[in-house]
C-alpha cells in the first residue's frame, strides 16, 4: 500500500496548526518534507502529524524549539548518552533532596516534578516516529 503524502495545508489541518507553523517547523528542521510534488509542493508523511504534536508537547514543557530539533535529530547513540545523563542528574537531585534544608524541599520537589513530566513526555515518543 502506497502511503499518501500530505501537502502543507493537509498536514496543518490534521495537526490542528497553521500552515505558517508547518513552514516555521520546517525552517527549523523539526519537519523534513518526504518529497516534492511535480508542482514543487512540499509533501509530508502522515507520521508528521504525530511529530507536530510531540513538538508542541515538548514546547509546552518549556523546551526551546532549537533544542527539540537537536534532540529529534539525535541518533540512538546520542539517546543512550542523554538517558545516562538524566539518570545521573536524577540521582544527584535525590541526594541533594536528602541533605537539603527544609526551606528548599518545596523547590526541589517542584524540580523533581518537572523532570518527571519531561521524562514522561520523552518516553511517549512513538518508536516509529521518523527522526531526522
Amino acid at each position: 500500500m502506497v502511503e499518501h503524502l500530505l501537502r502543507i495545508g493537509e498536514l496543518a489541518t490534521r495537526a490542528e496548526v497553521s500552515a505558517r507553523t508547518i513552514d516555521y517547523y520546517t525552517s527549523l528542521g523539526l519537519l523534513v518534507p518526504a518529497q516534492r510534488s511535480a508542482g514543487n509542493y512540499r509533501l509530508y508523511s502522515p507520521a508528521d502529524v504525530e511529530r507536530v504534536a510531540l513538538v508542541q508537547r515538548l514546547e509546552a514543557q518549556g523546551i526551546p524549539l532549537e533544542e527539540i530539533a537537536a534532540a529529534l535529530a539525535a541518533g540512538p547513540d546520542d539517546t543512550a548518552e542523554v538517558l545516562a545523563r538524566i539518570n545521573h542528574d536524577l540521582r544527584y537531585l535525590q541526594a541533594a533532596t536528602e541533605t537539603a534544608p527544609a526551606e528548599i524541599h518545596g523547590l526541589l520537589a517542584m524540580i523533581a516534578t518537572r523532570v518527571h513530566s519531561l521524562v514522561t513526555v520523552a518516553v511517549q515518543i512513538p518508536p516509529h516516529l521518523p527522526v531526522l
